[in-house]
C-alpha cells in the first residue's frame, strides 16, 4: 500500500495485458533482467517458495536463499502475456503467466524489452556482464553497502591482500537509495585507484541471515573473489524542528479547519523559524484536482494528490499545511503512511465540531443545497464521514474562538519541538 498511490495500475484490458510492479517487485524484476539474480529466469511459484522458506532452494534443489515473487490481481491465466511497466510507463519486460494462485501470487519466465530507465544514477549501473568484462580477469573483492562506510582500512587490506580490484556496491532501494550512492562515491575517492562503484537495487530482506546470503550471491554474480558486507545504517533522526511536518486539518465543512490553517500558516510566517507550504481543500479543487467530481474515488484522488504534494514538501524539510474535507479513514491513513514514508512527521488535526454547528453556519449555502438534492454525495448530508479515531489534536470550534484554536495547534507544535 505504501507507494501505489505513484503508479498507474489500470490497464487491464482486454487484448492488452499491462501492470506496473511496485518498488520491490521492479528491483528484482531489474535484477533478473541484468542477471544478478541467476540461475532464476522469472519470477518464483507456489511450489519454489515452499522449498525456499524451508530448506533455502528451489523445489530443483538448486540452492537459493529468498523469495523473488510478483502479484497481479484476478483476471491473468496461465499462459497470457503481461508487459510489465516502470513507474513512467515504459515497458521493461513481458512476463509468460504459468501459474495463477488466488492470492495474486504468479509466476513465470521473462523476457527483457529494454535497459530500466527509472530510478537515479543511471549512469553508474551496469549488468553483472559488463562488470566481469571490465574486471577482465583480474580478482574483485567487491562490498555490498546498505550504509556508509567509515573505516575503510579493513577493505583496503583486505584488497591489498586478495591483489583484488575493490567493486563498491551500494544496495540502492527506496528513499536512501541515492544518499548510498554518493556515499559510495565519497568512499571511491579515498580508494585505491581502479575501484568501481556500480548500484544495485537490491531490496532488503527481513531476516539477516537470508539479506547477507542474498548479498553474497549478487557479489558472486558481479564477479567477486571476496564479499565484505557493510554495516547496516544506524538511523538517527534529526531534531523535530530540522525534520519535515505535515499538519493536516480533517472535518466537515464549516467546521472552521480551513480558517484555522491560515491562522496556523500566517502564526508560522510569522515567527519565520519554518518554510510554510498550504494547501487548502478548495483552492486545490481549483488548480491541482480541477475536473474531479465528488465521486468518492475523485475525493479519495483529490486526497492523495494532496498528500502527494504534501509529502514532497516534507521530504525536503518544508512544514506542509493541509486542509481538506478527507471524509474517509482509510485515504487519510494512505497519506499518513506517504508522508512518513519520506521521513517526515504527520499531524492529523480533527476540527470535530458538530454536524448541528457547521449546518447552523452554512456560510456558503451548501448544506442548504445538499438537503435540497440539489448537491449528491454531499458530506455530512448524503455522504459519510468517518471521524478519526487517530487523531493527534481534536477541538471543536462551537464554543472557543478562531485564535484559540489555533494556539491550541502552535501549543501542540511547540510541545513536539517542531517549532522553536
Amino acid at each position: 500500500m505504501l507507494l501505489s498511490y505513484q503508479f498507474n495500475r489500470n490497464s487491464w484490458d482486454v487484448g492488452t495485458v499491462e501492470w506496473t510492479p511496485d518498488p520491490r517487485e521492479l528491483a528484482d524484476l531489474e535484477l533478473l533482467l541484468s542477471g544478478a539474480f541467476e540461475p532464476l529466469t522469472g519470477f518464483l511459484g507456489h511450489d519454489d517458495l515452499h522449498t525456499v522458506h524451508e530448506r533455502g532452494t528451489l523445489a530443483d534443489g538448486t540452492r537459493w536463499p529468498a523469495p523473488v515473487t510478483l502479484h497481479l490481481p484476478a483476471g491473468v491465466s496461465p499462459g497470457d502475456e503481461v508487459t510489465l511497466l516502470d513507474p513512467e510507463g515504459l515497458p521493461l519486460a513481458v512476463l509468460t503467466v504459468t501459474a495463477h494462485e488466488p492470492d495474486g501470487l504468479t509466476s513465470g519466465p521473462i523476457k527483457g524489452l529494454g535497459t530500466p530507465e527509472h530510478g537515479p544514477f543511471a549512469r553508474l549501473r551496469r549488468t553483472p556482464a559488463q562488470v566481469r568484462e571490465e574486471l577482465g580477469g583480474r580478482p574483485a573483492l567487491a562490498v555490498t553497502m546498505r550504509g556508509p562506510l567509515d573505516d575503510l582500512s579493513e577493505i583496503v587490506d583486505t584488497a591489498k591482500e586478495l591483489d583484488a580490484v575493490i567493486l563498491l556496491l551500494p544496495l540502492a532501494y527506496g528513499e536512501p537509495g541515492p544518499a548510498l550512492v554518493r556515499a559510495a562515491l565519497r568512499a571511491q575517492e579515498r580508494l585505491p585507484a581502479g575501484t568501481l562503484v556500480v548500484p544495485v537495487p537490491l531490496a532488503p530482506r527481513d531476516e539477516p541471515e537470508i539479506d547477507l546470503e542474498l548479498r553474497e550471491h549478487v557479489a558472486t554474480a558481479y564477479g567477486a573473489a571476496e564479499h565484505l558486507a557493510g554495516p547496516d545504517p544506524v538511523h538517527i533522526p534529526g531534531p523535530p524542528h530540522r525534520r519535515g511536518l505535515v499538519v493536516f486539518f480533517t472535518g466537515l465543512s464549516g467546521s472552521g479547519k480551513s480558517t484555522i490553517a491560515r491562522g496556523l500558516r500566517d502564526s508560522l510566517l510569522e515567527l519565520g523559524t519554518r518554510t510554510v507550504t498550504y494547501l487548502d481543500g478548495d483552492v486545490v479543487r481549483h488548480l491541482l484536482s480541477k475536473g474531479l467530481t465528488f465521486s468518492k474515488a475523485d475525493r479519495d484522488l483529490n486526497i492523495r494528490r494532496i498528500g502527494f504534494v504534501a509529502a514532497e514538501t516534507a521530504r525536503h524539510g518544508g512544514l506542509a499545511i493541509c486542509a481538506p474535507i478527507a471524509p474517509y479513514a482509510d485515504t487519510r491513513e494512505e497519506v499518513r503512511e506517504m508522508v512518513e514514508s519520506v521521513g517526515a512527521d504527520f499531524l492529523l488535526v480533527h476540527v470535530a465540531t458538530p454536524l448541528e454547528e457547521c449546518e447552523r453556519r452554512d456560510r456558503k449555502g451548501l448544506y442548504a443545497k445538499a438537503r435540497a438534492g440539489l448537491i449528491p454525495e454531499f458530506t455530512g448530508v448524503s455522504d459519510p464521514y468517518e471521524e478519526p479515531d487517530d487523531a493527534d489534536l481534536v477541538i471543536d470550534t462551537t464554543h472557543i474562538s478562531i485564535e484559540a484554536a489555533v494556539s491550541r495547534v502552535l501549543d501542540t507544535l511547540k510541545g513536539g519541538g517542531w517549532i522553536r
